[in-house]
């Protein structure tokens, strides 16, 4: 959910997002944003603090009555005390106006990560199964045998699965937010997840969408 009164900032958050497989819906004041918000259909909110109809922090107080949603506040304001008053009013965390895209996303990821459950089980997908627990992989019953790397990076996709993960958002998951290594490591290691799953099992596993990134479907 994305609550900014400035409509050419909102539309470009909304074009990048869309980029990075998020659904979104937009609002332009904070009455209409805390209706929709208050849905509970969203998974985070980003909130201007300066809308018209209702303030940005009141859009915050009257959320947090009922919600606990991850709410990330987007202000021209950089002040210590407005960061303040966010954070002690329920805000997830406080990004100032011109942000780079690149520190948003990373900002987005990591509030929904503070949010999802840990798996802890089984995730599968076209008859592979990855037991987090136990820390294996098998096919059907065969075992496949995986680097850390190559566990971690395939865990991510299948916690994923269904979405377009970009090689950024793959780096940064799994490689870590600090990576200064070779830019085309995902690439590298999702050919060799692909030697040891889709090409010896002949089923079609890691998808690449061209210019995007990679997704996990299950085959039909």
């Amino acid at each position: 959910m994305i609550i900014e009164d400035e409509e050419k900032i909102a539309r470009f958050v909304e074009l990048e997002l869309s980029y990075e497989g998020y659904s979104t819906t937009k609002a332009f004041d904070g009455r209409t944003g805390l209706e929709l918000a208050e849905s509970g259909e969203f998974d985070l909110v980003l909130l201007d603090v300066m809308l018209p109809q209702l303030s940005g922090m009141e859009v915050l107080r009257r959320i947090r009555r009922t919600s606990s949603v991850p709410i990330i506040m987007l202000t021209a304001r950089d002040s210590v005390m407005d960061k303040v008053s966010g954070l002690d009013s329920g805000a997830s965390d406080y990004i100032t106006k011109p942000f780079a895209i690149e520190e948003l996303l990373a900002r987005i990821r990591n509030a929904l990560r503070k949010t999802m459950p840990e798996d802890g089980g089984v995730l599968s997908a076209s008859g592979l199964l990855l037991d987090t627990g136990r820390h294996t992989v098998t096919f059907k019953g065969t075992p496949i045998d995986l680097t850390k790397r190559e566990f971690d990076l395939l865990h991510y996709l299948l916690k994923n699965k269904g979405l377009v993960i970009s090689r950024e958002a793959l780096l940064d998951n799994v490689w870590g937010f600090d990576f200064t290594g070779e830019t085309n490591a995902v690439d590298v290691y999702v050919r060799f997840l692909r030697g040891k799953i889709d090409e010896v099992f002949g089923i079609k596993l890691i998808h690449t969408v061209r210019g995007v990134g990679y997704v996990i479907k299950d085959e039909k």
